[in-house]
Order: C-alpha cells, then sequence, then structure tokens
C-alpha cells in the first residue's frame, strides 16, 4: 500500500493506529516512496498537530493541559 492511500485513511479516520505509522515508517525505510508521499506525510502531520487526527503511539504520553502536544512520526531513510 502507498503511503498516501495509509495517510488518506489516516485523515479520513481521525485516528492514525501504531501498525499504519509502522507501515509508514517502513515505506519510507526502504526509499519506496515519491513525492505524493512525501506531501501525504506532510499532510498527515498537519493534521496531528491541528488535533484532527491522533496517533495511537502518543496515547500512553500523559500531556499536561496548556503544555502542547508532541507530534512526530519517525521518519528515518
Amino acid at each position: 500500500m502507498l503511503i498516501r492511500d495509509v495517510v488518506k485513511q489516516a485523515i479520513a479516520a481521525g485516528y492514525l493506529s501504531l501498525e499504519a505509522e509502522n507501515q509508514i515508517q517502513q515505506t519510507f525505510s526502504s526509499a519506496q516512496c515519491e513525492l505524493e508521499d512525501l506531501n501525504a506525510v506532510m499532510s498527515l502531520q498537519l493534521a496531528a498537530m491541528a488535533g484532527r487526527v491522533k496517533q495511537q503511539s502518543l496515547e500512553s504520553i500523559n500531556l499536561k493541559p496548556g503544555h502542547g502536544t508532541a507530534v512526530s512520526l519517525q521518519l528515518s531513510r
């Protein structure tokens, strides 16, 4: 599955599962992504920062109100 498809699903659902996040990371690691995929990830990060998408990987982190949110898709090549 393409990164952009995973991102579309996450944005539509308002939720990025750990499995989907790992799939994005693996695709980036294998260098099988295109410019559209990079743009899609940027859109996902903006949606997460705006609170439109929750990340399962961050749900266990207790953030105090007023201290911002942690949004980070760990993408390494």
